[in-house]
């Protein structure tokens, strides 16, 4: 059994001598910088030493100890999983001695199988999907979360509104998913929720938190923004 992933930076890092990466012919300078920054990284070699696929999955980790969504026998999705990190810990919070939660993974790329977790390649936008994730959980679902971003480009305002465009597709997703209670957990980048869809969050969810996990690089320009309490349509009265 995977044991369940805790640490603090605080906590010992299993390397305690900094790696410089030396020079190497045709490796390009942000190559370079990128390998000895995953080198000293101490939640890189956790998740390793901890058998996660990516150190995102302490970011999911302390987003769930500060906001207790991912509940025992919950049904959760994960959009755009790969590698499968975060799926890998909304399996572990979900499981409970006498029952199991449900974990649907959707991602482009194709992903390793994980024991336990449904994976779907495709668009979840795609018509074909959707049936296909709807034939395996035909109810409404727990918790949706999206650790999507859109690769950058060095323009600070270009990767803020691209990712916000991918944090309201997800929403989308999430509000023709979701049951009444339910949660969903994006990433957005700095300067929080684009105000748009701010006030839709705010319609449609109790609570609405912005947190930036310690797991979070300090120059990443990433936060998450969790949204709690899904007021579902279907439980309005008709007018």
């Amino acid at each position: 059994m995977q044991k369940k992933l805790t640490f603090s930076p605080k906590r010992p890092a299993l390397r305690t001598e900094s790696v410089r990466v030396k020079t190497a012919r045709g490796r390009k300078t942000s190559s370079q910088r990128w390998l000895q920054r995953q080198l000293n990284d101490p939640y890189v070699h956790q998740a390793k030493a901890l058998g996660y696929r990516s150190r995102a999955a302490f970011k999911l980790e302390e987003l769930d100890d500060k906001f207790h969504f991912l509940k025992k026998g919950a049904v959760v999705v994960d959009l755009g999983m790969a590698p499968g990190g975060w799926t890998q810990v909304a399996l572990q919070r979900t499981k409970s001695a006498n029952r199991k939660g449900t974990v649907i993974g959707i991602d482009l790329l194709p992903v390793d199988p994980l024991v336990d977790a449904v994976i779907l390649q495709g668009d979840f936008l795609d018509p074909v999907l959707r049936a296909a994730l709807k034939e395996r959980c035909p109810k409404k679902v727990d918790v949706v979360l999206s650790d999507m971003a859109a690769s950058t480009t060095g323009h600070a305002q270009t990767d803020h509104l691209r990712t916000v465009a991918l944090a309201e597709i997800a929403y989308y997703f999430a509000k023709d998913m979701l049951k009444a209670g339910g949660s969903f957990v994006t990433k957005v980048f700095q300067g929080g929720t684009h105000h748009e869809l701010l006030s839709a969050l705010k319609r449609d969810f109790s609570q609405i938190k912005h947190f930036k996990p310690p797991a979070s690089r300090k120059e990443s320009p990433e936060m998450y923004v969790v949204a709690l309490g899904f007021k579902s349509c279907e439980s309005e009265p008709s007018s």
